[in-house]
């Protein structure tokens, strides 16, 4: 589904990504995690052709270099959800949501593009906010908003979809971060892939397929939750002290800092 190989990125000769593998299969999702700094927004920009790699041809997504899709194409079938978005938009709720399907209309939305608005804003607990102004949301309110926007570009038929998540559960409360998380989790399921970057580490546990852990720029585990979340490698990684047990809901590791 998605293939990188020997991934390196460098910002004014300061190395932040060295010689990073991915490879990402149909109904996995893939989280990133690691301390500050250790590169994982620039791997999902590299990975989502946001950003250019030292070799551009390294990146394969369903076989094909992204150079060698259309731009509808690419736009049907791969979508990004950035941790940072524009603070004054002046639209309302219904009409930045409807920026995702800005690739199946030309000017005016049509009834399947509505459909898909409202589907993916019900989907993030946001429909009752259809017709408020933007810029009068919560943070929390507004990271939901651009949470529907990427899931209805997304909302068509083509098989083997995929998404990238730049901390996608900023600014939200318990409830909507684990809504989300099930959201991506049920996208997953219907044979479409999701990377994701995340801060917590125990909510990585829980929902991840696989966990990359990156440090100054380079993979340290790559494995499923079970084998990356140990405490001798997180302790390391994180120069904190932790200990390790099972969360007693599905048996996962659950981290618990500072012992």
């Amino acid at each position: 589904m998605l293939e990188a190989q020997n991934i390196s990125y460098a910002h004014r000769k300061f190395s932040i990504l060295e010689d990073i593998d991915v490879s990402v299969n149909p109904g996995e999702l893939l989280v990133i995690v690691g301390p500050n700094g250790a590169g994982k927004s620039t791997l999902l920009s590299v990975l989502a052709n946001e950003m250019a790699a030292a070799d551009k041809d390294t990146i394969y997504f369903k076989k094909k270099t992204f150079k060698e899709w259309s731009n509808r194409d690419l736009a049907h079938s791969k979508a990004k959800f950035s941790q940072s978005n524009s603070a004054d938009i002046p639209l309302s709720v219904q009409e930045v949501v409807l920026m995702g399907r800005y690739p199946y209309f030309s000017s005016v939305p049509q009834k399947a593009d509505i459909d898909a608005a409202f589907t993916a804003m019900e989907e993030t607990d946001v429909a009752a906010l259809a017709s408020r102004d933007y810029n009068s949301l919560s943070g929390g309110e507004k990271q939901r908003v651009h949470l529907a926007r990427v899931l209805a570009q997304l909302d068509n038929e083509v098989e083997n979809k995929l998404v990238f998540l730049d901390e996608p559960l900023n600014n939200l409360d318990v409830l909507h971060q684990h809504r989300i998380l099930h959201t991506i989790k049920k996208f997953t399921q219907r044979g479409n892939t999701a990377v994701m970057v995340l801060h917590d580490l125990n909510l990585a546990g829980q929902f991840a397929d696989r966990v990359m852990l990156l440090k100054k720029g380079r993979i340290v585990a790559h494995d499923v939750p079970a084998n990356v979340f140990t405490r001798e490698i997180i302790s390391r990684v994180y120069n904190f002290p932790c200990t390790i047990c099972a969360n007693p809901l599905n048996h996962n590791p659950l981290i618990i800092f500072g012992t």
